[in-house]
């Protein structure tokens, strides 16, 4: 069931999403060759609970830490732990947050100091990707429009789009429906109206889309180990159009 939000709701929201999103700019300051995933999540939680915010990913399902960490083939969902980041690395970077009971829920990837034509290139198309899917994000569109609009820029640009791992809506909780993948027909899925509120999430292979699962049960890497991007926005489909919750 697709759950509308209330003018009200949107703007818990987007309170929210200013969290998540002065967050995601602090950590990308402090990423640099030398610094620990480790060393950011507990940067994060510090940051979200200063603002009255609780983490949402802690805890969520089990999984034991405030953001998700991944560097280079891994797609999403890294744990945090004792990696230690190299120079021209990549690393995607996930925050969710909790605020008045509503959830903001934000990514993006960035280099780790000077990284490679390739990496930078596809960080880059992996950025506007999103930036064309939020366009699509208006009343009367359908969720394949969105998908589409993603799947079309990366492809032509020779890159994959990620086909097991979807955006979703988003509202009290996380996850709620719908699924909103980045690939697919346009014309095609729910219809967008008023008060939907979507996480539109590209996650973009420089290779192939097949992915495997980590040994830890929760990252997921390319499946042949070439580099993959992942960025995404909170956004609400409103009578004047697309409304991003997680930017300043």
């Amino acid at each position: 069931m697709i759950i509308r939000k209330s003018a009200a709701e949107i703007e818990k929201m987007t309170r929210a999403g200013r969290v998540v999103h002065g967050c995601l700019q602090m950590l990308a300051a402090a990423v640099r060759p030398g610094v620990s995933t480790a060393e950011l999540d507990r940067m994060a939680e510090d940051y979200i609970r200063s603002h009255g915010a609780v983490p949402t990913f802690k805890g969520y399902r089990g999984f034991p830490s405030s953001i998700c960490a991944s560097p280079n083939d891994m797609i999403v969902h890294g744990i945090p732990g004792e990696t230690v980041l190299d120079e021209g690395d990549i690393l995607s970077i996930d925050v969710g947050v909790t605020l008045e009971d509503y959830v903001g829920d934000s990514a993006i990837t960035v280099p780790v100091g000077e990284v490679s034509e390739e990496a930078f290139a596809l960080m880059a198309a992996t950025r506007e990707s999103l930036g064309r899917a939020i366009e699509q994000c208006r009343e009367g569109n359908r969720v394949g429009d969105i998908s589409h609009a993603v799947q079309a820029y990366v492809e032509e640009r020779g890159y994959s789009v990620v086909r097991s791992l979807v955006g979703h809506g988003i509202g009290r909780d996380m996850h709620e429906d719908p699924q909103v993948p980045n690939f697919g027909a346009p014309g095609k899925g729910p219809r967008l109206v008023a008060g939907m509120v979507l996480a539109i999430e590209p996650m973009v292979n420089a290779g192939r889309y097949e992915v495997e699962m980590g040994d830890d049960g929760w990252a997921v890497y390319t499946r042949d180990g070439t580099l993959s991007a992942h960025f995404e926005h909170t956004v609400a489909v409103t009578s004047n159009g697309p409304r991003v919750l997680t930017e300043a």
